[in-house]
């Protein structure tokens, strides 16, 4: 299966639909009336495909076992058509998209399986996705396309060239996947002063974002909060928060770092751990929705 342990858990849902078409007239008068000899056809159908769904990874060898927290089931009556609308929801890391379909599948055959008694002529037709909602998908035009950032490592010992930096561009590479621009990437060691005027000269340029990585610790050298926090206009404590807890999920020494975010007017700072696992997980549980700041910050309609 596909690694999603890596992705943030969110509300996801899916509406697949199913076109069951029976050849006679006479077949849509006995659902209605419910006469149908194998019993109430709407009624089997929706206990068929609720129950269906809940073995989606069962049946399909890739689908990942998954919390189904909603699933509704309706149905459209038009001339000799009945439409299956099939709705799955859930808050987790991947959608339900072939939940869907694959619930709706089976809601269609098993109308298929009890009406072939009295109709020989039916047929099943577009199984689909309707929609879905939820995911990366759904905010991935939500965020400016021009904004720039400038990242700082902070360590005595790469800056002395003892070690390769590597969290450092961890942090670009998801940066540029997001589509922000690298305007900056600098090394400097573990001095407040150093790391304050970094803060200034870049405020000043216009950067929209400065990553710092490194420092947030708790040893006697880890300086980067108490650097950057008497800067900041304000502190945001969500996105710290939403650090901290993703990281604690996959380690529990994240509780451990004392990563910090906040803005200096319109520019969004972030200090976040200095090992490549930390930076990168920290990126992974902001990015790109960290990114709607600047759409609030601009004083843009939010929903």
């Amino acid at each position: 299966m596909v690694d999603i342990t890596h992705k943030n858990t969110t509300l996801r849902t899916a509406v697949a639909q199913a076109i069951v078409v029976v050849s006679k007239p006479e077949t849509i008068e006995a659902i209605k009336n419910d006469t149908v000899p194998k019993g109430n056809v709407l009624a089997m159908s929706k206990a068929a495909g609720l129950l269906g769904v809940k073995r989606t990874p069962d049946i399909l060898p890739d689908c990942h076992p998954l919390p189904i927290e909603f699933t509704g089931v309706d149905y459209e009556i038009n001339g000799l058509e009945i439409k299956v609308l099939f709705t799955v929801k859930t808050i987790y890391k991947t959608g339900v998209e072939v939940e869907a379909m694959h619930g709706a599948s089976v809601v269609a055959l098993n109308m298929y399986d009890m009406l072939k008694p009295i109709d020989k002529g039916i047929e099943i037709h577009a199984i689909k996705l309707l929609k879905k909602k939820g995911g990366k998908s759904d905010y991935k035009d939500k965020f400016r396309k021009d904004l720039t950032a400038a990242v700082v490592v902070c360590s005595d010992t790469i800056s002395a060239g003892n070690k390769e930096d590597k969290a450092g561009k961890t942090i670009i590479e998801k940066l540029k996947t997001s589509g922000v621009s690298i305007s900056e990437y600098v090394i400097i060691p573990d001095e407040e002063d150093i790391i304050q005027n970094k803060a200034k000269a870049y405020q000043a340029q216009g950067i929209d974002i400065i990553i710092y990585t490194g420092g947030t610790g708790l040893s006697g050298r880890d300086v980067t909060p108490e650097a950057l926090i008497p800067m900041l206009d304000r502190r945001i404590p969500g996105i710290e928060e939403a650090i901290r807890n993703y990281g604690q999920d996959r380690t529990p020494y994240s509780m451990l770092s004392r990563s910090v975010a906040g803005t200096i007017k319109n520019t969004l700072i972030l200090a976040l751990p200095g090992s490549t696992n930390g930076a990168k997980e920290s990126m992974d549980a902001i990015f790109p929705s960290v990114l709607h700041v600047f759409r609030i910050l601009k004083a843009a309609r939010h929903d």
